[in-house]
């Protein structure tokens, strides 16, 4: 009986030891801050149907605020705001600005600028010796045409001592579009009185005088996506880890964008001014398949170098296949200063659906002369820097400076597009 008392008194003095002594899985409140600047520019804005300016600026801030629950759980707040201006936009509606607007000005048009917001919400619970980890999240985000909900969670599990990783998570966004059709479209949808419109009795329609344009406005304006993906992370040597990732998305609803345009070649030109009436505008399937494969292996040289490696097959059933590979050499050049130099090359078929300016036909079932869904290569040169002090020492009020992050990426299409982004990243831990 002695022993039994013994034992028992034991266990439950080993049980409040692990619980006094677990490390905690987020010791204080983090806050990043994000920030952004995106440029981009090239000849194939797919709002006037593959050609002109592709011009637009974003500018981007976000806060993370990750609080500690408890030992175990951890809530984490993510809150963004995206601005951009863009010239090719601005086009959706050319003629909305009244008057004598020029249509081709970036400043006319109620699309030619706009401002997305996001919030997302995620918890995630630790098992007491760190191997399970539990999450769960929602999201809410907006902007002029588009609202969209999401949720989704994950699973992750450790064992071989926490050598061996392997994860599960899915996620699904209902997406409803307001959808925006181009000006010159919309006095012939329901209800509209056509060529007897104010745009055309008030001005001159030259080239083919008899503009008929294909156009019935979507009866459905939403969206659903469902994606599932699978992880698998390895140590493979005490300098190598290695990782797999597949995912599978379907989406299902309204896939087309409504004021993107496009031209027939087997229908005269139509024209106000110098600005060339649209044919039709977007038209794709309501629903989608993609499958991305890829792997990940880092490689730790020395105390000064490693090595980070990335692969990704992508396929769809609009008939995009893609490759993406990369890498990225981060070199410390201090205790608290390392450099980041990265190249990413990337390279796509072109969808089924895709014509260039005027290589659609009107008997065509689906079109779009969106560059995105185009074939092309790309070449992604970075370089970053980032500052990390693990004491925190600097201070604003009662946030310690934890790390700074700044990069700069430079993306370039063999279709004459160009982009570059400018990211920082600060992370402050609470006292």
């Amino acid at each position: 009986m002695c022993v039994f008392a013994f034992a028992k008194v034991y266990s439950q003095t080993a049980q409040d030891s692990t619980k006094v002594y677990k490390k905690r899985v987020l010791e204080s409140v983090e806050v990043d801050f994000l920030s952004s600047y995106y440029t981009q520019d090239g000849d194939n804005a797919a709002v006037s149907g593959g050609i002109g300016t592709e011009e637009l600026t974003d500018v981007t801030g976000t806060f993370v605020v990750s609080i500690p629950l408890n030992d175990d759980d951890v809530l984490t707040i993510d809150a963004g705001v995206s601005a951009y201006t863009s010239a090719s936009s601005s086009n959706v509606g050319p003629f909305d600005g009244g008057g004598d607007a020029d249509p081709f000005q970036a400043s006319s048009g109620a699309s030619s600028s706009d401002l997305w917001a996001n919030l997302t919400g995620s918890y995630s619970h630790s098992s007491d010796d760190r191997n399970d980890i539990w999450s769960a999240k929602l999201s809410v985000s907006s902007e002029y045409d588009y609202f969209s909900v999401g949720v989704g969670g994950s699973y992750t599990k450790l064992f071989n001592e926490k050598n061996t990783e392997v994860s599960v998570n899915g996620n699904v966004y209902i997406d409803t579009w307001n959808a925006i059709y181009p000006t010159e479209l919309r006095p012939f949808g329901e209800g509209g009185n056509g060529l007897s419109n104010r745009l055309f009795t008030q001005n001159t329609i030259t080239g083919n005088t008899n503009y008929a344009p294909i156009f019935t406005e979507f009866a459905d304006e939403g969206r659903n996506s469902y994606s599932l993906g699978f992880g698998f992370s390895q140590i493979l040597h005490k300098n190598v880890q290695g990782s797999l990732a597949l995912d599978f998305v379907q989406q299902q609803g309204l896939l087309s964008t409504p004021f993107q345009r496009v031209y027939f070649g087997d229908i005269a030109d139509s024209f106000i001014e110098n600005f060339q009436l649209a044919d039709a505008i977007e038209r794709l399937p309501d629903s989608r398949f993609k499958v991305a494969a890829g792997g990940r292996l880092n490689w730790y040289l020395n105390e000064n170098f490693t090595v980070r490696t990335f692969y990704r097959y992508y396929y769809d059933d609009w008939g995009i296949t893609s490759h993406t590979a990369s890498i990225e050499v981060p070199i410390k050049i201090t205790d608290k200063f390392t450099i980041y130099p990265s190249y990413r090359f990337y390279n796509q078929t072109a969808a089924d659906y895709f014509r260039p300016y005027e290589g659609a036909l009107s008997t065509d079932e689906f079109y779009t002369s969106d560059y995105d869904l185009s074939e092309y290569s790309a070449n992604q040169f970075g370089f970053g820097v980032s500052y990390t002090d693990i004491f925190a020492k600097a201070h604003i009020w009662k946030l310690g400076l934890k790390s700074i992050d700044l990069k700069f990426y430079q993306y370039d299409r063999d279709t004459t597009f160009s982009s570059s982004i400018i990211t920082a990243g600060f992370k402050f831990v609470m006292d």
